[in-house]
C-alpha cells in the first residue's frame, strides 16, 4: 500500500509516528510544509521538515515536541552575548548542525528535496520525506501594533508574539511561482489513499495545498482527514488565531468546510463534535487525542480503515 500524508510540525509528526506503527509494511510518503522556513544567523531552518525527521528518527525532544533531545544552548548564549538578533528564536547546539549542513548544501546548489533526502539518511525516519516545494515560499503575517501596520515572518508572529497580536491576513510569499518538489505529484498519483493529520489547517496543511498543482492532484484521490479542532478549541497550538485571521470559526465543522467536499472524503472528529456533517463526506466520531504513540496508532488505524473502505 502507498500512503501519502501532508504534514506540518508537532501534530503531524506525532500522527505519522502512529501511522508508521499501524502500517509498518506500507510505503509512506510525507509531503512537508516549508512555509515556516526561515533564515536565521545565515542558516536555513526548516522547522516542520526537521520535526518530522527528528520525531520519526527518535531524536526529538519529546516533552516540547520540537528540537533535539539532550540539547544544550551554548551557541545561542554566545550569540546573545554578542547582541546578535533574533534572540527570540532558540536553536540548540545539536540542531545547529542540521542547519549548517542544509545551508552548505543549498550554497553548493543542491535543491531542498535532495538535501532533505541526504539528511534523512542519518535519521532513517521510515518514510519518504519530501518538501512541498524546492522553491522558496515563506508565510508572512500582517499585523498592526505600536510600530504601525506591517508584515512580519510567520515565525516572529508565532514564536516571539505567541500570536497575541491579531493577524489581519496571512500570505504565502513566493507561492505564485512555486512548483511542487520532484516526486510530490508522482507520489500523489500513485497513492492508494491520502491522510491529512491534525496539523494546522491554515499554515501547515493549507500552505501545502496552496502550491500550484498539489490540490488539483489530490482531488481524484481518496482523502481522509483528522480534525485539529476538538469542542471548539485546537488540539494543540494556536490554530484558532490562524483561523480567525482568514475569517473561519474554530470548529471541526468550519475546518471541514474550509477543506471542502471536493477534497475530503472522510473526516474524523472527537465525540463532542459528532454532529459535524457535509454532503459527500463520511464523518466518523471517536477518540482523536494523541496521548501517546499507541493512541496515535489507534487514530491512524481508524483513518486508514476509513480511507480503504471509501476507496473501494
Amino acid at each position: 500500500m502507498h500512503i501519502v500524508s501532508l504534514a506540518g510540525g508537532i501534530g503531524g509528526a506525532r500522527f505519522l509516528r502512529g501511522l508508521r506503527a499501524t502500517a509498518p509494511d506500507a510505503q509512506i510518503t510525507v509531503i512537508g510544509n516549508t512555509g515556516d522556513d526561515i533564515t536565521l544567523f545565515g542558516l536555513r531552518v526548516c522547522p516542520d521538515l526537521d520535526t518530522v525527521m527528528y520525531t520519526l528518527g527518535h531524536g526529538i525532544d519529546e516533552e516540547q515536541g520540537w528540537g533535539r533531545a539532550k540539547e544544550s544552548h551554548v551557541v545561542k548564549e554566545e550569540l546573545a552575548a554578542y547582541g546578535v538578533e533574533p534572540q527570540w528564536f532558540g536553536l540548540g547546539d545539536r540542531d545547529f548542525a542540521t542547519h549548517i549542513v542544509r545551508s552548505q548544501m543549498l550554497e553548493a546548489g543542491y535543491p531542498l528535496s535532495q538535501i532533505t533526502r541526504a539528511l534523512c539518511v542519518r535519521w532513517q525516519p521510515g518514510v519518504r520525506l519530501l518538501p512541498m516545494s524546492d522553491d522558496r515560499c515563506e508565510t508572512h503575517v500582517v499585523i498592526s501594533d505600536e510600530q504601525g501596520r506591517r508584515a512580519i515572518h510567520f515565525q516572529e508572529w508565532w514564536v516571539r508574539l505567541r500570536a497575541s497580536v491579531p493577524a489581519e491576513s496571512i500570505a504565502l510569499v513566493g507561492v505564485d511561482t512555486a512548483r511542487p518538489a520532484p516526486g510530490v505529484l508522482e507520489a500523489i498519483e500513485e497513492a492508494d489513499v491520502v491522510i491529512l493529520p491534525p496539523s494546522n489547517p491554515v499554515v501547515s496543511i493549507g500552505t501545502i495545498l496552496q502550491v500550484p498543482g498539489i490540490r488539483d492532484a489530490l482531488l481524484p484521490k481518496t482523502v481522509v482527514g483528522v480534525s485539529p479542532i476538538v469542542g471548539g478549541a485546537p488540539v494543540r497550538g494556536m490554530a484558532d488565531a490562524c483561523l480567525t485571521a482568514i475569517g473561519v470559526e474554530t470548529t471541526a465543522q468550519a475546518v471541514l468546510d474550509l477543506y471542502g467536499a471536493d477534497l475530503i472524503d472522510g473526516w474524523l472528529v472527537a465525540p463532542e463534535d459528532e454532529g459535524v456533517a457535509l454532503d459527500g463526506v463520511r464523518v466518523v466520531a471517536g477518540p482523536i487525542i494523541m496521548h501517546d504513540v499507541d493512541a496515535a496508532a489507534d487514530i491512524a488505524r481508524t483513518a486508514l480503515d476509513l480511507a480503504q473502505e471509501l476507496a473501494r
